[in-house]
């Protein structure tokens, strides 16, 4: 592949969006699996931990919702990124994956594939539009972000620094 660009700079980010999109189709093509882009698994699973979360009686109840509400961070920046009100497009997410998670299935059958649509500032079905991730790098992402949050909230001791000495 022979790659031309103005600069070294603009030549390295392209190569780099290449390497990223050859591992991509790589992990696509490894597990055989993938899923609905542009923040619809992380507003899905969103929606089933808030409703889980108020199953709970405890302060997990808390901490339930909190990495609930921490899964909409992605369709967020996503939306921040493209210059779209990222508020609204959720909000429109949120009800829509709602909706296909609490109504009759007939009805709702499609809105389950729904994601953002950062070209037209909407929401759409991203699998009939082919934005489509691989699975392992979504369960990966999910996973390390999970066990991020668990290894701060386990830490006890509070680090501080040594006051400067004046000499």
């Amino acid at each position: 592949m022979l790659l031309r660009g103005p600069n070294d700079f603009a030549l390295e980010e392209i190569e780099r969006s290449i390497h990223d999109s050859i591992c991509v189709i790589k992990r696509t093509l490894e597990s055989g699996y993938v899923v609905p882009g542009g923040g619809c698994i992380e507003v899905a699973l969103s929606i089933y931990l808030e409703a889980f979360a108020k199953t709970l009686g405890t302060k997990e109840q808390i901490s339930v919702a909190e990495f609930s509400e921490a899964l909409t961070i992605i369709p967020k920046t996503l939306s921040i990124n493209a210059a779209l009100n990222a508020n609204e497009l959720v909000s429109n997410l949120k009800t829509i994956h709602y909706f296909s998670q609490n109504r009759d299935e007939k009805t709702c059958k499609d809105l389950k594939w729904f994601g953002l649509d950062l070209f037209k500032g909407k929401c759409r079905n991203n699998l009939e539009a082919g934005v489509l991730e691989p699975v392992v790098s979504k369960i990966k992402c999910i996973r390390f972000a999970t066990e991020a949050a668990i290894t701060i909230l386990r830490i006890d001791d509070m680090i501080t620094l040594a006051p400067e000495k004046e000499t």
